[in-house]
């Protein structure tokens, strides 16, 4: 048996005032006389929601005066472009909350004029557009920015994104994402911040501050929307809206942790997300929805449906109709009905007793409550001033984020940066100009016009020193065509190095777009052999929305630098890195497969019975008619071994970092206490460069397994050449709680390693207990 400290599930500040009032009283020796004083402090810690506060007072007020028709009305959230007379209409009567996708702020305040000016209660619309990764000025891709392991870098990204997003009166975004994945295939992996639950929650909640600043009721902030609640990224097969089946351990200690993040950064919103969970479609999971995040998280915000994931509950088999979809998402504790077109059914479920009213009302009171902190009733406006897109303020932010989110995954004989000897330089590759597919997934509203490629920089930088002899080869990525590989052979002999830009078109990644085979598409690899054969130096930049299958082609370049879809700013950011100027400090997100079949892939998997030790045998080694067991049995690929071809957090710099000293303030730490973690690390290079420190642990025993490995710490700090510097983490006893299957959160004592390192497979080793 585990002897077991049981850890109260947290709950909101209120009922956390409560539990310390009642341990003071359990630890005091009171009698009953003070029982009446304790249960008045209750009273006031737990409060009335409405009390004294104005906006719950105007809420209150407001809603007393509504109609059944305009309650619901306010649930409703649905797409328009431009101004029709059915959508006059609709809102003259009080008959939508929020609207979709559009831009145009004249029409956005022509519409508002009429929700506050003639509808019956003058209660303003919340205009909303998905704005990830940026509204005009496209930042990386979330995954992109994620490698970056910076937050003040996600922070910025968001600010950015909402300044612009907010000068058209768009106030609400459906960022971001935190579903943890660990599947390439998955197209939706772009859009999130990694495999790693402390990596994405650090980053989410940076971009809920982002999103949301200063204030609220500040015109230029917008709303963040936690999404997708929950276990979206678990899709079978790596397949988009599949079906995700998940132990409770497994949501409770890797998929819900960013959200939990999240709630207590203070997003405005939730978003419920398409699949469905051991059965149970999270349209209509009130364990997710209404036990999890409100009951045990305290999270009182505003939850809107996936795009009809409400009326997709028909697909699913979990509902018979449209009125039993409405029915199971609002009790649920869904708020918002995202053109799903089912909430209107309410009306006549309160009539016959199906759906209480007061159901209806709470959901009511969290969308005008949002309204209220919004300032859309004092504020409902949208200035119509000259946008400020793209400023040299945002593009240098932009580009900042695209150079620290490379990745330099190869660099033999320091290739990288490139020598000013070089004189002529081949580019080479469907990327290299791709002004569009440069920008990413989910930049509806970026404009290509205005992106800078490789090549432009390339040209503008360095054309009349270097001579850029420009041949394609290919004309996009999934281009099966040879008919230029020609002219692009021999641009690579006329050249002293080749750098060929490779990848994914934006379109083969993001919502619905997964990929069964992850490799480079078209004749990409062909041409790669070809540009081999010339047995000139290369440079293999690969941008994309996921990490590309490339074990086959890594032997024939020299250097490998990765970027996830980049922006805006890419080129010059890329070419920088290329040339020097910049150093790269990317670290990988996910870990990078060797062959898609290792998929899904993760650094922090369990350790099974069986793990694969020491050397394995290859399937090009085995003997002939080899007996069955002679090959030992462990848990790996016979083709791909037990290794992915790049571990979690890896990446190169231009110089060189040394650990050392590794020291822990106490070997042994109790429940209620904490211990520094401390090393050394040393600039051992030539370069002034950045490294991300990375702290993880393993849990040797518990009563439920627990992972090889596990990030707890991360810190990004720039060293001269011969700089040194110590590192320190404070880890503390609730750094080493974990879930069982039994919803309860465990702290067990025992043997703990602890790694501080350059990434998840290398590092300094130590030992503690908690006693």
């Amino acid at each position: 048996m585990h002897k077991q400290f049981k850890i109260p599930i947290l709950k909101n500040k209120r009922q956390k005032q409560i539990k310390m009032m009642v341990k003071t009283f359990n630890s005091a020796k009171f009698g009953k006389q003070c029982a009446g004083v304790l249960l008045l402090l209750l009273l006031v810690a737990c409060g009335n929601k409405t009390g004294n506060d104005p906006i719950e007072k105007k809420v209150t007020g407001l809603l007393s005066q509504m109609t059944p028709e305009e309650k619901i009305g306010q649930l409703m959230q649905e797409t328009t472009t431009g101004y029709s007379e059915n959508r006059i209409e609709q809102i003259k009567n009080g008959g939508i909350g929020s609207i979709l996708n559009e831009i145009n702020p004249e029409t956005i305040n022509a519409l508002q004029k009429i929700a506050v000016e003639e509808s019956r209660l003058g209660i303003p619309i919340i205009f909303a557009r998905d704005v990830i990764h940026g509204f005009k000025t496209i930042f990386p891709v979330p995954l992109g920015q994620a490698a970056s392991w910076n937050p003040q870098i996600i922070e910025d990204g968001a600010r950015v994104a909402a300044i612009e997003a907010t000068s058209v009166g768009i106030r609400w975004t459906f960022a971001p994402m935190l579903d943890i994945g660990r599947d390439q295939r998955w197209g939706r992996i772009v859009e999130g911040l990694g495999e790693d639950p402390y990596l994405a929650s650090a980053l989410g909640a940076a971009m809920i501050r982002g999103f949301q600043s200063p204030n609220l009721d500040d015109p230029a902030s917008m709303i963040a929307c936690a999404k997708h609640f929950a276990g979206y990224g678990a899709a079978e097969g790596g397949r988009d809206y599949n079906t995700s089946i998940i132990s409770n351990e497994q949501l409770r200690n890797t998929y819900l942790p960013p959200f939990q993040a999240a709630a207590d950064a203070g997003a405005g919103t939730f978003m419920v997300s398409f699949n469905e969970i051991n059965g149970v479609p999270n349209s209509g999971n009130p364990y997710l929805t209404q036990q999890i995040l409100r009951k045990e998280w305290g999270y009182g915000g505003v939850i809107v449906s996936d795009w009809n994931s409400i009326g997709e509950m028909l697909n699913h088999g979990y509902v018979k109709n449209p009125e039993e979809a409405a029915t199971v998402a609002l009790n649920a504790g869904v708020d918002m009905d995202m053109e799903n077109h089912v909430f209107p059914h309410l009306i006549d479920l309160v009539k016959n007793g199906t759906v209480k009213e007061k159901t209806i009302d709470e959901a009511v009171r969290r969308i005008l409550r949002l309204k209220f902190k919004m300032g859309l009733f004092d504020n409902p406006y949208v200035a119509l001033a000259e946008p400020a897109f793209y400023t040299e303020e945002h593009l240098e932010k932009a580009k900042e984020a695209a150079t620290e989110s490379a990745i330099l995954l190869k660099n033999e004989h320091n290739l990288l940066p490139l020598s000013p000897a070089v004189k002529s330089i081949a580019v080479i590759g469907p990327l290299a100009n791709a002004p569009h597919d440069q920008l990413g997934t989910w930049s509806f509203d970026g404009d290509k016009s205005h992106t800078i490629t490789p090549l432009a920089t390339l040209r503008e930088e360095y054309g009349a020193t270097v001579k850029i002899n420009y041949a394609p080869g290919l004309n996009f990525s999934r281009d099966k065509d040879k008919k230029q590989f020609t002219q692009a052979v021999a641009a690579a002999k006329a050249s002293d190095v080749v750098l060929f830009f490779a990848g994914e078109e934006a379109i083969l990644s993001g919502e619905a777009h997964s990929r069964a085979d992850i490799s480079l598409p078209g004749a990409q690899k062909e041409l790669l052999a070809e540009i081999a054969r010339t047995g000139k130096p290369i440079v293999l930049i690969v941008m994309a929305g996921r990490t590309t299958e490339i074990y086959k082609e890594l032997p024939l370049v020299n250097a490998y630098l990765f970027s996830f879809h980049p922006g805006t700013m890419g080129g010059p950011a890329l070419v920088d890195l290329i040339f020097g100027k910049a150093v790269p400090s990317g670290k990988l997100p996910v870990t990078y497969p060797k062959m898609v079949g290792q998929t899904p892939i993760y650094y922090n998997h369990k350790n099974t019975g069986r793990p694969p030790v020491g050397t394995l045998e290859s399937i090009d080694d085995i003997p002939l008619e080899a007996g069955q067991v002679s090959l030992g049995n462990t848990s790996h690929y016979l083709d791909a071994g037990k290794d992915p071809l790049f571990p979690f957090g890896y990446g190169l710099s231009y110089t060189t970092f040394q650990y050392s000293d590794l020291s822990l303030s106490s070997n042994e730490i109790g429940k209620d206490d904490s211990l520094v973690a401390s090393c050394v690390i040393t600039n051992t290079g030539t370069v002034e460069g950045s490294e991300i420190a990375q702290l993880y642990i393993r849990d040797w025993v518990g009563s439920v397994t627990r992972p090889v490995k596990e990030l707890k710490a991360f810190d990004k700090i720039s060293l001269k050449p011969g700089e040194s510097r110590t590192v320190s983490f404070k880890l503390t006893a609730g750094d080493l709680k974990f879930w069982n299957n039994n919803d309860q959160q465990l702290l067990e004592p025992g043997d703990f390693t602890l790694w501080i390192g350059t990434n998840s497979a290398e590092g300094l080793e130590t030992n503690f207990r908690l006693k």
